[in-house]
């Protein structure tokens, strides 16, 4: 027998408090519970407390202390540690959030603060019509990037307001089970010829209803209008160590908002975090090729990534393509029909191969053939200590993934003068098509750094030849690979848009022309031209692309924002074990790269593909990788959570499992084995 005294020590009471809209009821409760009680039975007392008539479906305990829901109902209160100094509070799940897309408008909708970021994001791309969520994450802007915002702020007189787009009445931001948001195959979509965005009726393909005709339009169309003003308020990184702070904020996949301190009404961006777009198709992704293409865009003008002033007019002139297709559409080409468009992009997908890796299109039986070579005479140029550069004409020979060079043609059965294996190194193009230099930048690991090579080639169709064999074995992949020549017209397309002839009347009568040049190149160059000079330039380099549809200048830009040698690396400050010093650690779809913080050169680079494990040491928060050969390294972050680069390593091995074989549904619980981390 239990005495009564023994008894009411396990009775104790709980502070409870109760988030609700009800003027005439209490929100604090104090309620008499024992151990064993479930959560379940914990909410049933408390409602029939409240004595409300409502839907309580969407709500649950948030523990405020422990930073924890209690979502297990059938748990206890000792099962999950519950005891009398706790204060739980009874709330939604399901809340408002803000979230600033790739093209800088605001969207408000009603989010889960309960499931885990990698959940909430599939949903919002639902009720978006973005597919492929994987590829995004929420980011959190740090303090460092807000800084600049605030004091432009004070300064300003009238007060800045922005439309925000509300999306709260979708099934998603009501809190109900969405759709598994897949797309049929067998469908015959329609799609503006002009703009790329889909026509009414095929708004819902796979979308939760939640975009009308005006919203979708909002997000699949561009709007390349800023003032030099907009671009003066946003934050624009100067250094490597700047570009660290823009990675810093990223949410952890494995948690729920609630979790990391996002409370309702917060704003966060929603970005690409992974720079792997798999399976871009115009047919059903309007809204996400826009996406990409703005993020693509702002990343220039803001200059997060480095390019030309060649490749900067080129991004000029295909942002320009919206502005002057506007000014000059025709009658005819608004009458042209769909079918023939939806060809023209299908035919221009085929021949860009948006995707990274390339395309996989020719025969099969050309990758088990002879493993062809290349052979040519080129200039090679190695970088010395307090002299001029050494160029020297040799013979080159391309096999398998090494450049062999030796002193002329008739010497080339013998031994070389030097093998160079590409396997893991960096490749850089070292281009000026106007001054008719074609470079290939080779920096190769070696024992204590990064081995420089040059070459020189002549002309554009050897460039492109050779420059496509040195990025795929820079991957560990031979001539034979099927991505080979998608790889040669990518470049050599490239190339043409680069190699401009200035046209009499662009350049003549640029006033002519309504447009603002600030709006299209960064801020550097508005400094370094006068805006008549700006306009001018532009249009010439226009005349290349002034055939192409408005989105198959999306996919171009997209694919030269590809091209360009920083294309998809994400930088964080890093402490190495052994150094004295710290270095930048870049992140990319298929590398590690160690980069010197004051001069930005690579000193190493080290291949996911050879990479056997990797590990975190949670207590002194040390990421570890093991690579082939022996090879170990390891670092401390120190401009952002560890966990952030884990998740980067495993986000990027996750991806690289796809396949367009495959069923859409993603396999969530490997995504969480290989990037939740054991903490």
């Amino acid at each position: 027998m239990v005495s009564s005294t023994e008894y009411g020590s396990h009775i104790w009471d709980l502070s409870l408090t109760v988030d609700h809209q009800y003027e005439d009821v209490e929100k604090e409760f104090k309620e008499e519970v024992t151990g064993d009680l479930h959560v379940g039975g914990l909410m049933l007392k408390l409602v029939e407390k409240i004595k409300k008539a409502q839907d309580w479906s969407d709500y649950a305990f948030w523990w405020e202390q422990k930073k924890c829901w209690l979502l297990k109902t059938h748990w206890t209160l000792d099962k999950y540690g519950v005891q009398a100094d706790a204060k739980l509070i009874f709330t939604t799940q399901h809340k408002m959030l803000r979230l600033r897309l790739p093209n800088m408008k605001t969207v408000r909708l009603k989010v889960s603060f309960s499931s885990t970021v990698f959940r909430a994001v599939s949903d919002i791309c639902k009720m978006l019509n973005i597919r492929r969520s994987e590829e995004l994450s929420l980011l959190k802007q740090s303090e460092g990037t807000l800084k600049k915002k605030k004091k432009k702020d004070k300064n300003s007189k009238e007060p800045v307001t922005e439309d925000i787009l509300n999306l709260c009445n979708s099934p998603v931001s009501s809190g109900l089970p969405a759709n598994s948001g897949l797309y049929s195959k067998t469908m015959t979509p329609i799609y503006d010829p002009v703009s790329g965005s889909p026509a009414s009726s095929t708004i819902t393909w796979f979308s939760d209803g939640s975009l009308n005709e005006q919203n979708c339009s909002i997000l699949a169309l561009s709007h390349p209008t800023c003032s030099p003003e907009m671009l003066a308020e946003m934050y624009q990184p100067r250094t490597l160590a700047d570009k660290a702070k823009l990675n810093a904020g990223w949410l952890d996949s494995s948690r729920s908002l609630m979790e990391q301190g996002v409370m309702e009404e917060d704003q966060l961006l929603l970005r690409f975090k992974y720079y792997t777009f798999f399976d871009l198709n115009p047919k059903y992704d309007a809204v996400r090729i826009n996406q990409v293409y703005e993020q693509a865009r702002w990343a220039i003008l803001l200059e997060e990534i480095d390019c030309t002033e060649e490749e900067m007019l080129i991004f000029a002139a295909l942002q320009a393509q919206y502005h002057v297709s506007k000014l000059s559409l025709s009658s005819e080409t608004q009458d042209s029909t769909c079918e023939s468009e939806v060809d023209e992009v299908e035919a221009a997908l085929s021949n860009l191969e948006v995707t990274l890796e390339g395309g996989s299109k020719s025969n099969i039986l050309e990758d088990i053939t002879d493993i062809p070579k290349l052979a040519d005479n080129l200039k090679l140029v190695r970088p010395k200590k307090l002299t001029l550069k050494a160029i020297k004409t040799y013979w080159f020979v391309f096999r398998d993934t090494s450049i062999s060079y030796f002193k002329n043609k008739e010497s080339a059965l013998g031994e070389p003068i030097e093998k160079l294996n590409l396997k893991g190194c960096e490749v850089v193009p070292d281009v000026n098509v106007a001054a008719k230099k074609f470079g290939i930048k080779l920096l190769i690991p070696v024992a204590d750094g990064m081995n420089e090579v040059y070459l020189r080639c002549d002309n554009e169709d050897q460039y492109a030849r050779w420059m496509a064999a040195c990025v795929l074995a820079s991957k560990g992949r031979t001539m034979a690979d099927s991505s080979y020549q998608p790889e040669v017209q990518k470049i050599l397309s490239f190339l043409q848009m680069k190699n401009w002839t200035m046209c009499s009347q662009a350049a003549s009568e640029p006033e002519n022309v309504d447009m603002k040049p600030e709006c299209f190149v960064s801020p550097r160059y508005t400094k370094k031209f006068k805006s008549k000079q700006l306009v001018a330039r532009i249009l010439e380099a226009h005349q290349n692309v002034s055939q192409m549809s408005l989105v198959e200048a999306k996919l171009r830009f997209i694919q030269a924002w590809q091209s360009l040698p920083e294309f998809g690396l994400s930088y964080y400050i890093v402490r190495f074990k052994g150094s004295k010093k710290d270095d930048v650690l870049g992140v990319s779809y298929n590398r590690l790269i160690r980069i010197d913080m004051a001069t930005g050169d690579p000193i190493t680079t080290w291949r996911f593909s050879n990479m056997k494990q990797w590990n975190v040491n949670w207590e002194i928060r040390q990421v570890a990788i093991e690579f082939d050969q022996n090879v170990s390294i390891a670092f401390t972050c120190l401009s952002a959570d560890c966990k952030i680069i884990h998740e980067y390593i495993g986000g990027y091995i996750f991806l690289s499992t796809r396949s367009k074989d495959h069923n859409e549904t993603l396999d969530e619980e490997l995504f969480h084995k290989l990037t939740g981390g054991q903490e």
